[in-house]
């Protein structure tokens, strides 16, 4: 019933069987497709290894939708500028939160504390920078006539950096009630300042839009172009132990929109199916692109180096990223993203690792203190920290596979080490729900047992990783099944017009011992493509094509049957085909009205006793192989220069369809029969021609049926 049938995961989950009537086996053994189950306390390799995670711990919670912003002080404390409400809240290094300041605006979308501990504000749309002392006092330090702060750094002589849009400048206050137009620090063509930081160097780094560019300002206040990415939007930047500048850039489409202001920082614009394959029809995977390739990226991680390259270490045309932090601990970066709310970690190499998954929809920013690492989330306005620990259990939930039919559930084994438990559970409905059966024991062999979950038409498994001092891991799980068997379908029939035949082109010559053994050709770089015929010309041909489906993805052979439409029982034409196209010679039969009825079975990928079949019959046609007849009525009249001339065509089996003359074997040229309409099986034809030469002159005229029959019939006068 089965065969090699590979699930496209945007990578693979793979169900093959090697001979008709074995198990399909599923495996997940890749990362591309562990990565679309469900991890719980638990991280993945780039190779696709499931480990535990680093522990997780939800400090506090703002009860608001978003957190924008975030920076944490010399002594633990971290702030928090959050969204719609525009508040700020103060997290202490024990986890206790409390309302820190409440701003008069709608987003506070920048934080930046200097070293005496006061915290400085930007907001948005309004566009002011908040001054608030360490026990909560308040106000306004700057308004720059700005509609948007996305960003604050505190530079190396106590002096704020203050990014801005609608009009790309940046500003630079050492005092209050600083006058705008006298503290332009600098005047960029861009939109937006986005993001902006600083190094131990004190350098500033400041991120644009809408040009994609990354710009160094030395301590002097020089500036120097490091990065002029195709991607419309500096994110967000992140400077390493070892100097390197790691910058996250965003595309056009990359935010989702929040509140006035847009879902980051600025406004700008599972079921796997089986054997669901038409015959013949095969899965080409497309080429993985370079990282390099930015032409669809959605979300980039640029590192520069230093020395003043860049590489880029991560690319994805699918993941929206909206945080980085360079790793504590060098080497590479932390990417924090919308995708499942999962935090990657990204080597120098662009070695991707899935580092965790949180319980939340975005990781919106990162920070560092110690040793520990910070994330806040939205649309759930939280923080959360992790750090070395690894949690003590975690789980990982596969994706769910669609076996198309209820199936018989065989054994399921793995490989792993430490302690790895496996269970499993199936159900009925698309997704799991409370329909479905609770999760099996856990098996207790990873070499292979029986699965005890009930026949469903899904199934779904469950890793349970847990700390026994050896390091539990999790490499791939394979599970097979023996879905019941589906009767094939014809779809639709095609009947062709008379005299057009099927001819096939060759196939591809495969070596014997390959079916045999039941090998797929596309390991021999075999590609097979649908069988598509050319269509030729064939006196007295009768074709048919038709579409048939196996849900099973079974080998179907096809039988045609036909009976006139006066008949009730169909007659044997043509048997064992394995194309889904015939073309029979209509001249073997009588002239009539008929029906075909095509036959599709799967005997070839089942054993005898679980051979299911399926029909379809084609609207009714005509078969007329007799030629019209055509008599000229009387004799022509000669009226002067005028000759008139009657034909009378009469057709046996179907209706006259179309007529034409010709005049002493010129050009052929159309003429309607004398009731305006050829339609009937009896129609007069008045030829009416003007001649201006003496002589002898041939008329003939031509009548054609609605099976492309021919008849003629000449007359010859004399002027």
């Amino acid at each position: 019933m089965k065969k090699l049938i590979c699930l496209m995961f945007m990578g693979f989950l793979c169900v093959s069987a090697t001979q008709a009537g074995d198990a399909s086996i599923w495996s997940i053994n890749s990362r591309t497709a562990v990565l679309k189950g469900d991890s719980k306390g638990v991280s993945i390799s780039d190779t696709g290894s499931i480990t535990l995670a680093p522990k997780l711990n939800e400090i506090y919670k703002t009860e608001q939708p978003f957190v924008w912003s975030s920076a944490v002080d010399s002594e633990g404390n971290v702030y928090l500028g959050t969204g719609g409400n525009g508040r700020i809240f103060k997290v202490d290094s024990n986890g206790r939160g409390k309302l820190f300041y409440d701003t008069s605006e709608l987003n506070v979308s920048a934080l930046a504390i200097a070293k005496n501990g006061i915290v400085y504000a930007g907001t948005s749309p309004d566009g002011k920078v908040y001054r608030i002392s360490k026990n909560g006092k308040a106000s306004v330090y700057f308004e720059p006539k700005e509609k948007y702060i996305w960003s604050l750094a505190v530079l190396n002589d106590g002096s704020l950096a203050i990014g801005t849009g609608e009009h790309g400048k940046i500003y630079k206050v050492k005092s209050a009630n600083a006058k705008p137009e006298n503290s332009i620090f600098f005047d960029t063509s861009e939109t937006h300042i986005i993001s902006m930081t600083t190094d131990a160097n004190g350098n500033l780094y400041a991120g644009t839009d809408s040009n994609g560019l990354v710009i160094r300002f030395s301590p002097d206040g020089k500036p120097f172009a490091l990065l002029d990415s195709s991607l419309r939007e500096i994110h967000e930047i992140s400077v390493g132990k070892d100097g390197s500048v790691y910058v996250l850039a965003l595309g056009e489409s990359a935010s989702t929109k929040k509140p006035e202001i847009g879902a980051a920082k600025k406004n700008i614009s599972n079921t796997v199916s089986v054997g669901s394959k038409k015959p013949g029809a095969i899965s080409i995977p497309k080429p993985t692109k370079s990282r390099y390739d930015l032409s669809s990226a959605k979300s980039v991680v640029y590192r520069i180096l230093p020395s003043g390259g860049d590489d880029v270490i991560w690319n994805s045309n699918k993941i929206a990223a909206f945080s980085i932090q360079a790793d504590p601990k060098g080497g590479g970066v932390l990417i924090g993203t919308s995708d499942k709310g999962r935090i990657y970690s990204v080597s120098n190499s662009a070695r991707e690792t899935l580092l965790l998954q949180s319980t939340e929809e975005q990781i919106s920013t990162m920070l560092v203190h110690g040793n520990r690492i910070l994330a806040t989330t939205s649309s759930s306005g939280k923080l959360f920290g992790f750090g070395n620990p690894a949690t003590n259990q975690g789980t990982y939930e596969s994706p769910v596979l669609d076996a198309k039919a209820v199936a018989l559930w065989g054994r399921i084994w793995w490989q792993a080490k430490g302690n790895v438990q496996i269970q499993t559970r199936s159900g009925n409905t698309e997704k799991p729900n409370e329909t479905w059966s609770k999760w099996s024991p856990s098996y207790a062999n990873q070499r292979g047992g029986q699965i005890s979950s009930p026949k469903t038409k899904y199934i779904q498994w469950r890793a349970i990783l847990e700390n026994s001092g050896i390091v539990a891991r999790l490499n791939e799980v394979n599970l097979s099944f023996l879905a019941r068997n589906i009767s094939p379908e014809i779809l639709s029939i095609k009947v062709l017009a008379t005299n057009v035949g099927f001819k096939a082109n060759p196939k591809p010559p495969i070596n014997p011992n390959i079916k045999t053994l039941g090998l797929d050709p596309k390991n021999f770089g075999i590609i097979i493509p649908p069988i598509i015929p050319r269509k030729v010309y064939q006196q007295g041909a009768k074709s048919l094509s038709w579409k048939a489906e196996d849900r099973n993805g079974d080998k179907l052979r096809y039988a045609v049957y036909y009976r006139t439409v006066a008949e009730s029982n169909f007659h044997l034409l043509r048997k064992g085909i394995s194309e889904n196209f015939v073309t029979i010679d209509g001249l073997v039969l009588a002239d009539g009205r008929y029906i075909f009825k095509i036959v599709a079975d799967d005997s070839e990928s089942n054993p005898t006793s679980q051979v299911l079949s399926g029909w379809r019959v084609s609207e009714p046609f005509d078969i007329d192989n007799t030629a019209l007849t055509v008599r000229a009525i009387g004799a022509p009249q000669i009226s002067q220069n005028t000759i008139r001339a009657v034909f009378e065509a009469v057709e046996a089996s179907g209706y006259i369809k179309r007529a034409e003359y010709s005049l002493d074997g010129r050009a052929w040229k159309p003429i309607y029969s004398d009731d305006g309409i050829s339609d009937g099986p009896k129609e007069r034809f008045t030829v009416k021609l003007t001649l201006e030469e003496s002589g002898e002159h041939s008329i003939i005229l031509r009548v054609f049926d609605s099976s492309s029959n021919i008849g003629h019939a000449r007359v010859v006068v004399n002027k």
